[in-house]
């Protein structure tokens, strides 16, 4: 699928030439890299909020035309408003084809439901990430690396050195890194022991003194008080 997104330069620039820009339903941003100089642009605020709910939108190679001209990027960062459904900035990155990008793509997971750990030991799958880290050139940038969970038991995990990459395309590692992806899990049960004491730490509903049930005893209490200070006064006359 290929994304195509319009924009045009704009001029000014700061914080209330981008709020005046968003009232009339843009999105303020910048095209930077490659051998070209940055150039501040405006999106259409509905075309791009539409493309973000897209998960493919943040893994593929875009094209942005700026003044009739295409041009291959890459989305390299974007704000969005506190609470409103607004994109407040956009960030855009020129591809140079022969030089290698480094990206995050979704992980897919498959196969979790027919796996032995869930399906005969009773497991829960559990995606310990759900993005990696990884290098190729543009044009062989996948839109996701499929984790097949199918062959796990309890207790078992994946790694990224476990995954199948497509030719060409290699994870992002620090020197001997390779951290876990997914593994299938047993839920905490709990015991009748458990419940059993947590059911005697909660009180009954009828133990619970309700408004009408706590009047009496504040009134009793408020008598004892008052003969006590009667007698008090009978001693101090005497």
């Amino acid at each position: 699928m290929k994304f195509e997104i319009n924009a045009q330069k704009r001029t000014a620039q700061g914080t209330g030439a981008s709020r005046r820009l968003r009232r009339t339903g843009k999105v303020p941003g910048i095209i930077y890299g490659g051998a070209s100089d940055p150039v501040n642009v405006a999106l259409d605020q509905k075309e791009l909020y539409r493309h973000l709910g897209n998960e493919k939108f943040h893994a593929s190679i875009l094209s942005v035309t700026l003044d009739g001209v295409p041009e291959p990027v890459l989305l390299r960062a974007y704000n969005m408003h506190p609470f409103k459904a607004q994109v407040q900035h956009v960030d855009f990155q020129r591809v140079v084809r022969d030089r290698k990008i480094h990206m995050k793509v979704p992980l897919h997971f498959v196969n979790s439901e027919v796996s032995p750990g869930v399906k005969e030991q009773g497991g829960v799958a559990n995606h310990v990430v759900n993005e990696i880290d990884i290098s190729c050139l543009p044009d062989d940038l996948p839109e996701f690396i499929e984790v097949d969970m199918g062959g796990m038991k309890v207790a078992d995990s994946i790694h990224v050195k476990d995954l199948k990459f497509p030719r060409g395309v290699d994870p992002v590692l620090h020197r001997n890194e390779n951290p876990v992806v997914a593994t299938i899990i047993v839920p905490a049960l709990v015991t009748e022991e458990e419940e059993a004491a947590a059911a005697e730490a909660v009180p009954a509903a009828s133990e619970i003194p309700t408004t009408e049930q706590a009047a009496p005893a504040e009134k009793a209490e408020e008598g004892a008080a008052e003969k006590a200070g009667e007698k008090t006064e009978k001693k101090e006359k005497k």
